[in-house]
């Protein structure tokens, strides 16, 4: 069972980092298809970079915590706010083709922080 664990862990936490690393790329880097996807959803160009920024700051986060554990928790709390959001925005404007690595990124986020052995939740 740990080992089952332990790969659903990596395998998501790979996943996880590599949608967050191309779609904050693409929104910092200003890629043309991406800007013209967020204007539609009625993100400007500031939006869309601060968006960037704070999802890139996340997937640095998340990859620092390869080294230090307690830094890929907080990555993965700060990315999960944009994961709902992208999730939500998809949604509100009728994109359901696009919806779904939004959906399995606010799943992802969940599945990584319940296999995590460095976090817990106590209530």
């Amino acid at each position: 069972m740990e080992t089952i664990k332990f790969v659903v862990h990596w395998l998501s936490y790979a996943y996880y980092l590599y949608v967050f690393g191309y779609a904050s790329l693409f929104k910092v880097f200003q890629k043309q298809s991406m800007m013209q996807s967020m204007d539609s959803l009625g993100f400007n160009k500031t939006w869309t970079l601060g968006i960037g920024v704070g999802e890139l700051l996340g997937v640095l986060l998340l990859l620092i915590g390869l080294y230090k554990p307690e830094f890929k928790t907080v990555g993965i709390l700060l990315l999960f706010p944009f994961a709902i959001g992208a999730f939500t925005a998809h949604m509100a404007h009728g994109e359901y083709q696009h919806f779904y690595n939004s959906l399995v990124m606010c799943i992802l986020s969940v599945v990584l922080l319940a296999t995590d052995k460095n976090f817990k939740i106590i209530i």
